[in-house]
């Protein structure tokens, strides 16, 4: 099946389908769509940017155009369950975009803005409703609305609804839902407990999967730069320069972090903004704006920012600091090279990142090209991944450069060699966060 044109969809929906420009369906498209049509349950893997919102979307609603009545106040019809505010909001925004000129009405309801407004829409009935479970949870404690008569769940990136601690949320509303019901699930990975998730909320579903875990777009070429945490600033700043105008995202592990990292290159002169956890919705969608309009060109996040985005033209992506989550990188650097068009993935690795490097490596089954620097493991000696290097000698690598770091005092060691130096002399000095303590995953 190689065009929408061929699938049995009502007329409406194939005219919309076309004025937003779908021709061709994407291989998880063209494998779920027919049989969601058919009314089965749907367990579809695929990497984010594969189009699973169509893949879900277009089938709900051509079930949904053939129902001829409205839904009854206070209840919906189809409920989608994504792990992120902006997520959910791109995911409405493409079914708005569908359902226009039909009867059918799209709801979404999301955390960081007001909740009664919500609740007001919702009386009202509601055929698609995109939610996030946090704040669904909320309307539901309020006896703002009944699932009862919900014949359809959605479970979006459900990998990461997991990751993000949703688990007992979704066994709650599940247990609202009706037994008898059409069930998708999509993922990009299927850890264990997906698989127990898989088995407790769909029937005999189908199993789709178009995209190896662990891939990235064909298009992103990777580098990596060794480099000390103190230096990673300066790095950043140097390269951004270079492509001083082009559409980039940074990611870091932490919402403070990020702010505080936006609001230095926002100093230093670059159109910066950011998005994080800490942000409310209203802040967030701003930025997004800004980002895809150009009126920025830099955008900081965390992790609530590596899923499902669709934010075009996208030609770098920084792994500022790396994800201790292997998915996650492959999450970040797929925000580049969408739609057939290339893009960079530049990670910066300090010491004590070295095994989350590793990680990431093994589970895509490859070895990043090394950029600068000398990974820190092919050191003489441990001590000198957490050393004081002379001068601010920033990781050497490739060889010709520059010169090395600058002498190193009594008993230290420099962090590379054969790279380019910022100050040569002994005064000054680089710090590299040392490996011993144990990393404590943060939330974003």
């Amino acid at each position: 099946m190689t065009e929408f044109s061929t699938m049995d969809l009502p007329k409406h929906l194939h005219t919309r389908i076309e004025a937003m420009g779908f021709h061709t369906p994407t291989p998880i498209q063209a494998r779920a769509i027919p049989h969601a049509l058919n009314g089965q349950d749907v367990l579809g893997l695929a990497q984010t940017g594969t189009g699973k919102t169509a893949a879900f979307g277009v089938p709900l609603i051509a079930q949904m155009l053939e129902y001829g009545r409205k839904p009854a106040a206070g209840t919906v019809r189809g409920l989608i369950l994504a792990p992120t505010r902006e997520l959910a909001n791109q995911i409405a925004e493409t079914l708005k975009g569908l359902t226009e000129g039909s009867p059918l009405k799209t709801g979404l309801v999301v955390g960081g803005v007001s909740i009664n407004p919500q609740i007001t829409r919702l009386s009202r009935g509601t055929d698609i409703l995109v939610a996030t479970p946090g704040r669904l949870l909320d309307i539901l404690d309020r006896k703002a609305l009944d699932l009862g008569s919900c014949d359809f769940l959605v479970l979006d990136e459900a990998d990461q609804m997991l990751d993000l601690g949703f688990i007992h949320a979704l066994r709650k509303i599940a247990s609202l839902l009706p037994e008898k019901r059409q069930t998708m699930l999509f993922s990009a990975t299927m850890p264990k407990q997906m698989n127990e998730i898989a088995n407790a909320y769909l029937k005999s579903p189908v199993r789709i999967e178009v995209t190896p875990p662990g891939k990235p777009a064909a298009k992103v070429t990777q580098s990596v730069h060794f480099i000390a945490k103190a230096e990673k600033l300066g790095l950043l700043k140097e390269l951004l320069t270079a492509h001083d105008g082009e559409r980039t995202l940074v990611f870091g592990r932490t919402k403070h972090g990020m702010e505080k990292l936006m609001k230095v290159l926002d100093k230093a002169g670059f159109k910066a903004a950011a998005i994080h956890g800490n942000k409310s919705q209203g802040q967030r969608e701003r930025a997004l704006k800004a980002f895809k309009s150009g009126e920025i060109t830099v955008l900081v996040a965390t992790d609530v920012a590596a899923r499902g985005l669709d934010i075009p033209d996208v030609k770098y992506v920084y792994n500022y600091e790396l994800p201790n989550v292997p998915d996650a990188y492959v999450h970040r650097i797929g925000r580049t090279a969408r739609a057939g068009k290339e893009g960079q993935a530049v990670a910066f690795c300090a010491p004590d990142e070295i095994g989350d490097l590793k990680a990431i490596q093994k589970t895509m089954s490859i070895t990043i090209p090394v950029a600068s620097g000398r990974a820190w493991e092919e050191m003489p000696d441990p001590a000198a991944k957490s050393s004081r290097g002379g001068g601010r000698g920033r990781p050497g690598g490739g060889g010709g450069r520059g010169k090395p770091g600058g002498k190193p005092g009594a008993g230290r060691r420099r962090f590379g060699g054969g790279g380019k130096s910022e100050g040569q002399g002994g005064g000054g000095e680089a710090r590299a966060a040392g490996g011993g303590a144990g990393r404590q995953r943060r939330k974003s």
